[in-house]
């Protein structure tokens, strides 16, 4: 006769199963939806997730096969998941004292906009930044989260030097300041200038989620987050911390291209993120007497567009002026706002406003000053 484990057995197996993120057990966070005990020995367990594209899914259920394995007489675990409620992750965040995420730590941020590319090479950098600057001339309160952790451009784009982020009197890092108030946050700040980043994806999760965490954002109307291209470990971190994100994509006009940003638009739809609009960036080149060349084709923004049912934002011509002024650290709304690139990007910024109206909350009375100092971000290291 098989002496099969009790409920209660399995649930104390599973107090062994660490969330490695939240550094607690999924009995005690509350994850462990359901158990299941059959009499030919097979134990059926479901486990709540923060999101469908967890990036430490696997984690769970090698632990949690493992961990009941380990009672004995059991011949098969099967582990299955659900997504914790809106209601259960605010919940969750209460129970671990900080509030969950965007409710804790962005509290002050009314809309967090992921700038995303199937691709690189498509300047999906060059339209941050721009698009950053286009919305803070239009009086809006703006960020940018450079999580392009492999190619870290933002610093540069927007004419940051080596100065290092501060701390305040809550321990919290102070965003640096670009053009017009633009709040600023990159990996390209704690290291090495240049220096490549070589990094896996729990360590790529835990500087995400310190730069969400532990990053001082105040009061905005948006925050644009920078992505890597293509559909990798930073893409899906960003969906389980910041579940009501929106996300814009950028593509050049060619076909190729533009089959190639449909994965991303899988990716934010499977991840349950909304996706706001497309960018076609580089849909021509205008010489500086006025000349259009489509030089990559035409028409794929608009045909990724109509395939997702969202709207084209933009169409950004490629011109001397925006790559030049890139390079000098300058956005080019700012600089040249009547070149035909800068005029794209300002419509672009237009029809983010026109889809995410802001309502900002009441902003705290700031805490006593403290006198800064230099701070070096615990990150994790190669």
């Amino acid at each position: 006769m098989v002496h099969m484990p009790t409920r209660d057995q399995v649930i104390d197996a599973l107090r062994t199963v660490i969330d490695p993120e939240l550094r607690r057990d999924i009995v005690e966070l509350e994850m462990v939806r359901s158990v299941e005990i059959h009499p030919n020995g097979v134990v059926d367990v479901m486990v709540s997730l923060t999101t469908p594209g967890c990036p430490i899914r696997t984690h769970f259920e090698t632990g949690v096969t493992q961990a009941i394995r380990e009672l004995g007489e059991v011949s098969h675990v099967n582990v299955s998941f659900d997504v914790l409620s809106d209601n259960e992750k605010q919940a969750l965040g209460r129970k671990l004292g900080r509030g969950a995420l965007p409710e804790g730590a962005l509290a002050q941020v009314s809309n967090v906009i992921c700038i995303g590319s199937g691709k690189g090479g498509v300047g999906k950098s060059s339209v941050t930044a721009n698009l950053a600057a286009a919305l803070a001339a239009q009086g809006k309160q703006v960020g940018v989260l450079d999580a392009d952790v492999w190619g870290y451009s933002q610093p540069r784009m927007l004419g940051l030097g080596n100065e290092r982020p501060r701390v305040n009197a809550e321990r919290k890092l102070m965003p640096l300041t670009a053009h017009d108030g633009i709040s600023v946050m990159s990996i390209g700040f704690f290291i090495e200038q240049d220096a490549a980043v070589v990094w896996r994806g729990p360590m790529l999760h835990k500087a995400l989620q310190q730069f969400l965490e532990d990053v001082d954002w105040g009061a905005l109307d948006y925050l644009l987050i920078d992505l890597p291209p293509g559909t990798g470990d930073v893409s899906m971190t960003l969906a389980q911390l910041l579940p009501q994100a929106k996300f814009v994509i950028v593509t050049t006009p060619q076909p190729v291209a533009q089959k190639v940003a449909r994965r991303s638009a899988e990716m934010a739809t499977k991840l349950k993120l909304e996706i706001a609009g497309v960018i076609e960036n580089m849909s021509a080149f205008v010489t500086p007497t006025g000349e259009r060349y489509a030089v990559f084709g035409e028409g794929g923004g608009q045909l990724l567009a109509e395939e997702l049912e969202v709207p084209l934002l933009a169409k950004v011509p490629l011109t001397m002026g925006l790559r030049e002024q890139s390079d000098a650290g300058t956005p080019l709304v700012l600089s040249d706002p009547d070149d035909p690139a800068a005029q794209a990007i300002y419509q672009g910024a237009r029809g983010l406003i026109a889809l995410s109206p802001v309502e900002l909350p009441v902003m705290q009375a700031p805490a006593p000053a403290a006198a800064p100092k230099p701070v070096g971000m615990s990150l994790p290291m190669a």
